[in-house]
């Protein structure tokens, strides 16, 4: 039987709009993309906390094809990224494809048929049910299953508990005795905003981060026009953001062995801004990490170590041993009363993520269960063995670069050139090659060596760079320039073609 779709896309953030957008050009047009969601965006659906903004120059934070002349400022705020994918999404006709409210509960390869089964449930009805599709390609993202610890006594807290992707706009913070517990980048951000509205305000910290300077600014109007009239000069704005990135990530911290000189500079600039903006020396103690700089993802800020000399913010570094109905208690007996528990703690990536929900390939290997007993692996992070026509495109070792749009266009590309030797064949079935898939993972394996992963000190980084194995599985140790080279000229025949596992 033929399947119902060319292929089935699960996640509408900028990840599956781009492998719709390159389904729509290698001409399989019949597919749909599934959402569990009410809306597109992905995280910038998902989160709308008070702060909210890229972390990086917005100019980078985008397709290359599609470009945004308009950003606001040179680290654009959130409700501007939800404003550019709704931009793509019209543009590019990928609404008509989107289906909402849909949460994929499954996949399973149907070996006789040579397509896959997806499960989907559509909670708000109540129902479930079953589509078939020649390709599957999961985009769901690094970051989307939030993570809530289990704080001993959570359950009894009689205030008002919030987490950053489940925000709450019309709860009013002002007057209120808040705590915040979590300092990763998504804490950086939001830490200033709880503090101009809260009567007092707790930060947790179980890991301190690198912060350097931001230097943000809005754009004239004037650069805009210059932007949309002569996009050569936007373009010019990306290849200079984009080098002056990969001087910090390739360098600093995947070079880390041949250029710690660097990374020790890019931790000083960090202390150095510590301490130009908090006057207390206890504070600065232990604000500083005491981890390599890039062991975990450091951020940008101008304003969130200002915030801890405020008189109403506190800062507590004990761990949190239970939560009672007014309050949190740290291991040391101290009681910090509350009414207001703000979950800054992000994202589960190892144990849930990868994969987001059950995927059975070919032999019935369970997709989970093969990458926790084997090691996660995937080929040009993209592809799996005994996984025929799957494409995993947040897979281990596929992030490139520090804008999440290196990794998505270089995937664009491997797609391109597969399915391009696919319909030269005259094939529908691909799956990557033990052999192929082996000799990327000992590539990527003896790179990640030099990196500040291996060769630095990460012990107390507590990053989630790193899976339960210890191993940092999710960066690709190569510069934009070679991902994409190799995304365009990776070996055919790393691929077989053809009906595959059909007994």
């Amino acid at each position: 039987m033929a399947p119902q779709y060319d292929a089935i896309v699960v996640g509408a953030g900028f990840g599956g709009m781009g492998a719709g957008i390159q389904l729509d050009r290698l001409g399989l047009r019949d597919y749909l993309i599934l959402e569990r969601e009410n809306d597109l965006g992905g995280t910038w659906h998902v989160n709308r906390y008070p702060g909210l903004a890229v972390d990086i120059a917005s100019v980078t934070y985008s397709y290359s094809f599609e470009p945004n002349p308009y950003w606001s400022r040179l680290f654009a705020p959130g409700v501007e990224l939800k404003r550019y994918a709704r931009h793509v999404a019209d543009k590019y006709g990928l609404i008509g494809r989107m289906r909402f409210g849909r949460n994929v509960s499954g996949a399973r390869w149907d070996e006789d048929q040579q397509h896959w089964v997806v499960t989907v449930d559509e909670p708000a009805r109540g129902s479930a049910e079953t589509l078939t599709a020649r390709y599957l390609l999961t985009a769901t993202g690094f970051l989307s299953q939030p993570y809530t610890p289990p704080f001993p006594g959570i359950e009894s807290f009689r205030g008002r508990i919030l987490h950053t992707t489940a925000w709450d706009d019309d709860h009013d913070l002002r007057d209120r005795r808040a705590a915040i517990i979590g300092t990763g980048a998504t804490a950086v951000q939001l830490v200033p905003e709880v503090a101009g509205q809260a009567a007092a305000l707790t930060v947790f910290q179980r890991t301190p981060i690198w912060v350097v300077p931001k230097v943000d600014t809005a754009i004239p109007e004037a650069v805009q026009r210059l932007f949309a009239r002569a996009p050569v000069t936007q373009k010019a704005a990306r290849l200079v953001n984009t080098a002056a990135l990969e001087l910090l990530m390739v360098t600093g911290v995947l070079h880390y062995k041949q250029a710690r000189l660097g990374n020790r500079a890019a931790a000083l600039l960090a202390k150095a801004h510590l301490r130009a903006q908090v006057r207390d020396a206890e504070t600065r103690r232990k604000l500083t990490p005491h981890y390599d700089f890039g062991c975990k993802r450091p951020t940008f800020s101008n304003t969130y170590f200002r915030t801890f000399n405020a008189p109403h913010v506190r800062l507590e570094t004990n761990a949190i041993d239970h939560l009672e109905a007014d309050g949190i208690v740290t291991a040391d007996g101290r009681k910090t009363e509350i009414d207001t528990l703000i979950l800054a703690t992000g994202f589960n990536l190892w144990d849930v993520n990868f994969p987001a929900f059950e995927i059975i390939g070919r032999d019935g290997v369970n997709l989970g269960k093969f990458w926790r007993d084997n090691r996660f692996q995937a080929y040009e992070g993209i592809t799996v063995p005994h996984f025929p026509n799957f494409l995993s495109l947040n897979s281990p070792y596929s992030y490139s670069g520090l804008s999440y749009f290196t990794t998505i266009e270089a995937q664009m590309k491997h797609m391109g050139r597969l399915f391009g030797e696919l319909s030269r064949r005259g094939e529908r079935v691909f799956e990557v090659t033990e052999a192929a898939n082996t000799r990327f993972l000992d590539y990527v394996t003896e790179k990640l060596g030099s990196s500040v992963f291996y060769a630095g000190s990460c012990a107390t980084a507590r990053s989630y760079y790193f899976n339960q194995h210890g191993e940092a599985a999710l960066l690709r140790p190569n510069s934009t320039v070679t991902t994409h080279r190799e995304a365009v000229s990776f070996p055919l025949d790393d691929y077989a073609y053809g009906r595959i596992g059909v007994r």
